[in-house]
């Protein structure tokens, strides 16, 4: 027990001896009274006892407010002896607490100036905190109550440099006039703390503090003038404007030397000297440089144009734990994408002591990414499985969060931790089941968007896991009941788990109900499915997207995979399909080659007659209208030599010449018609005859008509074709240009004007 708190029980013991010496003759009232004033003493003393001795601040500011109101002489007596003496520091807070407290109270204080004495000693103290409690405690009083007592302790030079700044604390709180006069005055002062700590208090009020004492009777002035209040609204609009002003120029050479760091940096070619560049600007003392920085390596990084040197990685580590939060921020999101380096260890230590939410939570991305890769085989990083266990736990935590995204991410990297191998059966069991709970609790939360990301964790833990089979057993149920919710992204993921299980057994569950779900990622990922494990029953409902919007090339692509590996009836019958015209299904020129050339393989061929020479025919057909001329010209020349009658073998003829014209290929058209006249004279009602008839009639020729008749006209024969010199004379004429008039012969050489020339 301390001496003053001794004391003061003492004395209430000899009050209450002095109490008990009552005559039994007096009258019973002035025994009752003595009962009474006993009850007091009783109180009096357990508040006591509270104030010195309470096991918590409110116990005793609760007593010494009690106390401050009470009528009992020695209940003042206690709090002003409290006050007085420093060896109990926590009754003497409690003391000044009640005093601010009662400022607030409606209830007056009586002789409430017993207490501006014991305050101004408690400034003269050592006791900085103890000091600011006392000098918030005086605002009990006006300026003028305390004001002697203030002015004389900080005007006084003799007392402790400590004693005076405590004081001007006190003058500051007053804002007061003559307050404000004291301070302004002390600005003078030799002692460079106490005028240094003068002018802060002033400013801290919105006070300027003035450069001379002219300047300084005319802020007192205007002060008197305009009062305390509007005087610091102006003084306030001011300073905020110079603060406009100055966080305008801050921002504009912010930018300028940012942009000039831009320009530096985009000058720099070679990796070596980039790297160098970043190191140095990485560890700046600006935050916005450090920034700046991080950002140039995240854009580095992601153009992946080239391998970031591997100083810049020990720096980023560092950086994890940087002062600035933005800086932490902004690493944290880095080392998300830079997962291979060695940062695991130092993100669990900085998660152990980050305060800020967001930062906390981007590190716990990054360090499930940074576990991952180490604990893959040949990753070249040796951790301790210790901080694998450590980071599931964490993500376990993360994962039974209510906020979604925090439970997502947990669930993201419990995802990431079971994908290697090395964990007892007992605790993938665990973490498996952490997750099935999670979504049965999103769902009877309706909460759509997590269920939907935390199915998709689980698709992923059934394709890329060392524990698929456990993962698919746990999660097979989940997903077979989550393709009918109406939410499309859990059907969609639960779409893909069922395919990560078993494709097969999927296409079955799905082809039925699915092929045309509203989802489009659903509709796609069948058509996938369909061109991996897809079959015959599949060509219809897959054939019907062909042609219609974006799924129609992967459904093409899917058919063609089902149509290769189908047998020549199959093929047989869809071509059949596909070429009558009637069909609904419009192939493009594309698709419909690919489709001839498979047909051609599964089904014509020298070996299959009529149905070979017609898929040739399609062919050739085709490979003319996409401009394949070479291709073209080898089918009709296929035709040309399995053709079962003269009438057919012209016609193809007439074909290969149409051919020859737009490829053009001008000499081997001559030798064409050449060989044809060899055998025979040509009339207008050949179908080579005819085939050029539309040539020269064409306004879009690929070649001058000129050209063509010339190489006509130089075709040599060894019988008489008048029947072809006809045809000639007749072309020559409807080229002949004005007035001028050619004679058409064998071997002679008409000229043909090009059209419009003159």
């Amino acid at each position: 027990m301390t001496t003053r708190r001794a004391m003061v029980l003492v004395l209430f013991l000899a009050v209450g001896c002095q109490q008990a010496t009552v005559s039994v003759d007096e009258p019973a009232s002035a025994a009752e009274e003595v009962a009474g004033q006993a009850d007091s003493d009783t109180q009096l003393r357990i508040n006591t006892e509270a104030l010195l001795a309470g096991a918590s601040e409110d116990i005793r500011v609760d007593a010494a407010t009690i106390m401050l109101f009470s009528d009992n002489p020695y209940a003042r007596r206690t709090l002003l002896d409290v006050l007085e003496h420093s060896d109990n520091v926590a009754a003497r807070a409690a003391v000044c607490k009640a005093l601010s407290v009662a400022r607030g109270m409606k209830k007056p204080l009586k002789d409430k100036g017993d207490f501006i004495g014991p305050l101004v000693d408690v400034l003269r103290t050592e006791d900085v905190a103890g000091a600011k409690m006392a000098a918030e405690a005086a605002l009990l009083f006006d300026y003028k109550e305390i004001a002697e007592g203030l002015e004389k302790t900080v005007k006084d030079k003799t007392l402790p440099v400590r004693a005076r700044l405590n004081t001007i604390y006190a003058l500051k709180l007053q804002l007061d006039i003559k307050a404000i006069s004291q301070l302004m005055d002390l600005l003078d002062d030799k002692d460079m703390q106490i005028s240094s700590a003068a002018a802060e208090a002033l400013r801290s009020i919105g006070i300027p503090a003035g450069r001379d004492p002219r300047t300084r009777k005319q802020i007192l002035a205007e002060l008197r003038d305009k009062g305390m209040e509007r005087f610091q609204r102006d003084w306030l609009v001011r300073q905020e404007a110079k603060v406009s002003e100055l966080e305008r120029e801050r921002n504009l050479w912010r930018k300028l030397y940012m942009g000039a760091l831009d320009k530096i940096y985009a000058g720099i070619s070679d990796d070596a000297e980039k790297g160098k560049f970043l190191i140095e600007y990485l560890g700046n003392a600006e935050p916005t440089v450090r920034l700046w920085s991080l950002d140039k390596v995240s854009q580095w990084r992601l153009g992946a144009q080239s391998k970031l040197p591997a100083e810049l990685g020990a720096i980023l580590v560092k950086l994890i734990s940087d002062e600035n939060r933005d800086v932490r921020l902004g690493t944290a999101k880095l080392l998300s994408l830079m997962s291979e380096l060695n940062s695991a260890e130092r993100l669990l230590q900085q998660l152990s002591v980050e305060q800020d939410d967001e930062v906390k939570t981007e590190m716990f991305v990054a360090l499930g990414g940074a576990c991952q890769y180490a604990f893959r085989p040949n990753s070249g990083i040796q951790l301790p499985a210790e901080i694998r266990k450590q980071t599931l736990e964490l993500a376990a935590v993360y994962l039974r969060e209510q906020d979604a995204g925090k439970s997502q991410r947990g669930a993201e990297v419990i995802r990431k931790l079971l994908e290697p191998e090395g964990l007892s059966a007992d605790a993938v069991d665990g973490y498996l089941g952490l997750l099935a709970d999670r979504y049965e609790q999103a769902r009877s939360g309706n909460d759509k968007a997590l269920r939907g990301e935390l199915l998709n964790v689980m698709a992923g833990l059934c394709a890329q896991s060392a524990y698929k089979a456990e993962s698919s057993k746990r999660f097979l149920p989940l997903f077979e009941n989550a393709i009918h919710d109406e939410t499309d992204l859990v059907r969609e993921a639960a779409v893909e788990g069922l395919a990560n299980i078993d494709k097969t057994r999927a296409m079955k569950l799905l082809r039925k109900d699915f092929v045309n779900d509203r989802s489009s990622a659903v509709r796609k990922r069948l058509i996938a499915l369909a061109a991996e494990v897809g079959g015959d029953e599949d060509l219809v409902w897959l054939s019907e997207k062909v042609g219609s919007n974006s799924e129609s090339e992967p459904a093409w692509q899917a058919m063609m995979r089902i149509f290769n590996d189908s047998d020549g009836g199959v093929v047989s019958a869809w071509l059949n399909k596909f070429e009558t015209e009637e069909s609904p299904i419009k192939l493009s020129d594309e698709q419909r080659v690919l489709f001839l050339e498979l047909a051609e393989r599964k089904v014509g061929g020298e070996n299959n007659g009529s149905s070979g020479r017609i898929i040739q025919q399609k062919l050739a057909q085709t490979y003319t209208k996409t401009g394949q001329y070479e291709r073209a010209a080898a089918y009709l020349a296929l035709l040309r030599q399995s053709a079962q009658s003269p009438a057919e073998k012209e016609a193809v003829l007439a074909s290969l010449l149409e051919v020859y014209l737009q490829w053009p290929k001008v000499e081997a058209a001559g030798q064409l018609v050449g060989n044809c006249l060899l055998e025979k004279d040509l009339s207008s009602n050949n179908a080579v005859v005819q085939s050029l008839d539309r040539f020269f009639n064409s306004a879009t020729a690929a070649v001058d008509p000129n050209a063509v008749f010339e190489a006509l006209t130089r075709i040599k024969m060894t019988d008489p074709r008048p029947l072809w010199q006809e045809q000639l004379k007749r072309w020559g004429e409807r080229y002949r240009s004005g007035s001028a008039k050619g004679e058409t012969q064998a071997g002679g050489g008409l000229e043909i004007k090009p059209t419009g020339e003159k």
